[in-house]
């Protein structure tokens, strides 16, 4: 077996600059992923729109004013629920600044770390502290909503291009197909956008399954905004494996804030364990993971992958984006070790192994 060093330069360098190149370009290259995948999932409106006489650009435009007609129907729904909940800041910061002082007061109590250590000082040093970052804190808001808005914009501009120049841009992919190979080369765009557009449709039917089921639970433990927490968690669920665990952390902290009795945190980590269980072990691979069909391996180093080069927006994209590359790499005999190393399908001999021995157990015991 010969080794190319030459080759193997090559594809170091390819790789290099590509990372390099996505970690100068992020800022134009996130929200076209972004607008990408949900260009996919707003493709068959588009479709339905034409086919209902509507023009390109109208068809375009009035696919995007539906999408955007239900994200302002979400945040009007719970913003009462928001307002309400800003009402309890204030009781929040006495709360925690009453822990932060007890909890110091008891420490150096027992190990005498600070002579003349007075609560009342403790807690007014505290609550300054806490105006400050406040202030801090709404300030560098105001620069994040801007900046959330104006990526916002940009989003639904790159949408609305790739929706009403779909054909063209289909036809120029296919100048990089081979000759012959035309109709093989559609396809694969076809899978490619069929996978995107599969992966987004389920994780937006496993956050309303999973929003629900969160939310009846919390309303049952007697949690204040249930349906606020309980989709806020379910919407964190899309960044793989780490957005489940941040989403319940929200609602226990909240009611080991506002409940005295201990049962009530407890309960809710409780209904989020069970719940997650649930997700990963059934909702989720029914729902979400026929459409994407990338092993853990793979799954978690895209994880790791998009957080370092995008960050958060990195760990949403970089899942759905392995899946596309697999179905490209499926394409390309020299790439099929790449397919093999994403996709389930190599990682699934041992259970199948596993399944054929667990039968022939059962089978001998009968025969017994």
């Amino acid at each position: 077996m010969k080794l190319s060093f030459q080759n193997s330069f090559f594809t170091l360098a390819f790789v290099a600059l590509l990372i390099a190149f996505m970690v100068v370009a992020k800022s134009i290259l996130i929200p076209i992923g972004i607008a990408l995948l949900l260009a996919f999932i707003l493709y068959p409106v588009h479709k339905k729109f034409m086919k209902w006489g509507v023009g390109n650009i109208l068809a375009g435009f009035l696919s995007i004013l539906l999408l955007i007609i239900i994200i302002g129907g979400g945040i009007t729904f719970f913003s009462a629920e928001i307002i309400a909940l800003s009402d309890e800041v204030t009781n929040f910061s006495n709360k925690l600044s009453k822990l932060y002082t007890d909890v110091v007061f008891f420490i150096n109590k027992n190990i005498s770390i600070v002579e003349n250590l007075e609560k009342e000082e403790l807690s007014k040093n505290f609550k300054t502290y806490l105006k400050d970052s406040a202030g801090s804190l709404v300030g560098g808001t105001f620069s994040s909503t801007a900046n959330f808005f104006t990526g916002l914009i940009t989003v639904f501009i790159y949408m609305f291009l790739f929706l009403i120049y779909q054909k063209g841009l289909v036809r120029a992919f296919l100048k990089f197909s081979p000759e012959g190979k035309k109709e093989q080369f559609f396809k694969m765009l076809k899978s490619v956008q069929q996978v995107g557009q599969k992966y987004l449709s389920g994780m937006s039917i496993l956050i309303i399954i999973l929003g629900t089921v969160n939310s009846v639970g919390l309303w049952i433990i007697g949690i204040d905004s249930p349906f606020l927490f309980g989709f806020l968690a379910a919407s964190l669920s899309i960044i793989p494996f780490v957005g489940t665990t941040i989403g319940a952390s929200i609602p226990v902290l909240y009611a080991f804030m506002s409940h005295d009795q201990l049962w009530v945190p407890i309960a809710v980590a409780a209904l989020f364990w069970v719940v997650q269980l649930l997700e990963s072990n059934f909702l989720n691979p029914k729902i979400v993971g026929n459409s994407v069909n990338v092993n853990a391996f793979a799954a978690i180093l895209s994880l790791i992958i998009g957080a370092s080069i995008w960050g958060v927006a990195g760990m949403v994209l970089f899942l759905p984006f392995a899946a596309m590359l697999k179905v490209v790499c499926e394409e390309y005999e020299p790439l099929k070790p790449l397919a093999l190393l994403i996709g389930n399908s190599n990682f699934q001999d041992d259970s199948g192994d596993k399944k054929d021995w667990f039968k022939k157990l059962k089978d001998k015991f009968k025969s017994k």
